[in-house]
């Protein structure tokens, strides 16, 4: 069993060993913020990696420019109405090109040595349970895969005998202070949070917020969605889940923290007092460049932190009835998996809405809240389960609407 909660971090090749093979690399989201972070990456280090699959939403464009500077084998676009444009802009070089959500499933099941996991939201869930089931070790930076659907995703990743290697910032930092020999002598993780751009404004202060001051992150560059839900502090709900999952954590011993300067990106305390704490800028290539190394390290490309300057590291409890998202996470963790399925779906279908002007900032809490009022809980035992609920879920959310 090789999943995140098992590995042995000091299980490291030998030197001679580094470097003789080219690692066979698929991205899914390719054209994403994560996406082109990890294509920065492989781009520079092309002497390391090489990239089978990539795999887009809908700009064709870019996706046709990533295939054919890292000489791809496939890139493959969800959106079907683009697959005219892409085939015509990769005519001549030899990549294969195809459309649809069964061609970016089937993509995902191609065999390489690690599949970066970057689909934002709930669509990400099959094409990366497709990798995993190909035998792919699994760099996962798509959160909903394991607040959807964590056991039934992690029973796959343990069946299938892969690495699963968490490129959250968040999850990669504890993964890195993380002992698993002493697993035993851990007390608590702990997550930090920036708070988004309202961190310092009262609720009240929310009422007339826009999508695009939602979307304006004070410290990192990341989508839309991900953005709006930094700003509602969904994320860190969403992480909290997540993390009880990637390292078999109780939520009893899952703290959240707020951290607006983002350099500490997360903690590990131990019985004896001391707490270890993974630094860095905030770039996300630095962990994308930690799951593609690993177990070795490579050089980033991204910005790394400066000790000429001072740095200011605050950190300060989570109010957690000015952002009751961080408690609804504790509160699915212990009554249920299928209690975050439906708050993951319904948060996707507040946010979408919030971002076309349908519903007001504040509605995306009073939306989450009211669905999962409304859905019983029931047991989650397989895939089909979880897109049942998740579906049930989204229909409730609609109507809300």
């Amino acid at each position: 069993m090789k999943h995140v909660t098992s590995l042995n971090q000091n299980n490291q090749e030998p030197v001679e060993n580094i470097g003789k093979a080219r690692k066979k690399i698929s991205i899914l989201g390719a054209t994403g913020s994560i996406g082109q972070s990890s294509f920065d990456l492989l781009k520079h280090n092309s002497e390391r990696f090489e990239v089978d699959t990539l795999v887009g939403g809908r700009n064709a464009k870019l996706l046709a420019e990533q295939a054919i500077d890292l000489k791809a084998s496939c890139a493959v676009i969800a959106d079907e109405t683009q697959y005219r444009d892409l085939k015509n802009m990769l005519s001549g070089t030899g990549i294969d090109v195809s459309a649809g959500e069964g061609a970016v499933i089937g993509a995902a099941g191609r065999p390489v040595d690690m599949t970066i996991s970057a689909i934002v939201g709930a669509a990400g869930l099959k094409p990366s349970l497709a990798a995993v089931m190909a035998g792919n070790n699994l760099a996962l930076a798509n959160k909903e895969c394991l607040v959807s659907a964590g056991a039934v995703f992690m029973n796959a990743v343990k069946h299938a005998g892969v690495d699963l290697l968490p490129v959250d910032s968040e999850h990669n930092a504890i993964f890195q202070v993380f002992d698993q020999k002493e697993r035993d002598a851990i007390s608590r993780i702990i997550l930090t949070a920036s708070g988004g751009p309202f961190r310092d404004k009262t609720r009240d202060d929310l009422t007339h917020i826009t999508p695009e001051q939602a979307i304006a992150h004070p410290n990192w560059s990341m989508g839309a969605k991900i953005s709006v839900d930094s700003a509602t502090m969904m994320n860190k709900a969403l992480e909290i889940i997540e993390a009880h999952y990637l390292f078999d954590m109780p939520a009893n011993q899952i703290e959240a923290v707020m951290h607006p300067q983002s350099i500490i990106h997360s903690m590990v305390e131990y019985q004896d007092g001391s707490v270890l704490a993974q630094m860095g800028a905030s770039d996300m290539r630095t962990p994308i460049a930690y799951a593609l190394a690993w177990p070795h390290r490579m050089k980033t490309t991204g910005r790394t932190l400066s000790f000429d300057e001072v740095l200011d590291l605050q950190i300060r409890p989570i109010d957690r009835m000015r952002f009751p998202f961080v408690q609804m996470a504790f509160d699915a963790i212990n009554e249920g998996p299928a209690r975050a399925t439906i708050m993951n779906a319904a948060n996707e279908v507040a946010v979408d809405a919030f971002l076309k002007g349908r519903i007001s900032f504040l509605a995306i809490e009073k939306l989450v809240a009211d669905v999962l009022s409304k859905i019983p809980q029931k047991t989650i035992s397989d895939l089909e389960n979880v897109l049942s609920i998740d579906h049930d879920a989204r229909q409730y959310a609609q109507e809300f609407i």
